[in-house]
């Protein structure tokens, strides 16, 4: 996941974090397609201050995110303890869903990552599908999900479902009841 880059002077570092921090505010308001000039503007700072610490909309993402990336993680590896391997990787994809869905653009932009290994946003990726994958290879192995899955369908279909609830928001309940639809054709 991206970390600021070892020795940032004070005030380069006082700026990578108020971008960061405004663009979290931006994209949750507006979405993740949201102007990035107004994201530096909000910041206080140049667009060649924000372009200088992320070199694109990827990598600002990645920053964004990475904090709800490790907070994934870290529920990944309690979800390993669970007696249940099949409800264990369910609710890690339903947290899954929820995080993709709290900015709006989210879920398309990880998509259309996830087909370019060198862009941030992917390289936030790569954590995610170590961990996802555990989980699956759990339930494979308990025999509750066939053997044929493989986490980046998963993790696709999980961004898929974010995307379809954030174009139908007058639905909360859709995304639920597409996890479930797609989880009754994993099981084994």
């Amino acid at each position: 996941m991206p970390n600021p880059p070892a020795g940032l002077r004070a005030d380069a570092r006082r700026n990578r974090d108020r971008l960061v921090t405004e663009a979290r505010s931006t994209f949750a308001e507006k979405g993740a397609d949201a102007s990035l000039e107004d994201v530096a503007k909000r910041a206080g700072v140049g667009i060649g201050t924000l372009y200088r610490h992320f070199p694109n909309r990827h990598a600002l993402l990645g920053a964004v995110f990475a904090d709800a990336v490790s907070d994934l993680l870290t529920r990944s590896h309690e979800l390993l303890d669970d007696p249940h391997p099949c409800t264990a990787l369910v609710t890690w994809l339903r947290a899954v869903i929820t995080h993709a869905s709290e900015y709006r653009g989210l879920s398309r932009a990880l998509m259309s990552a996830s087909h370019d290994d060198a862009s941030a946003l992917a390289r936030c990726s790569g954590p995610m599908r170590e961990a996802g994958n555990a989980l699956l290879l759990r339930a494979q192995e308990a025999g509750t999900v066939r053997p044929g899955v493989s986490i980046g369908d998963l993790l696709q279909l999980t961004n898929a479902i974010a995307l379809a609830a954030e174009e139908t928001p007058d639905d909360p309940e859709l995304a639920d009841r597409m996890l479930a639809l797609t989880l009754r054709g994993l099981r084994a």
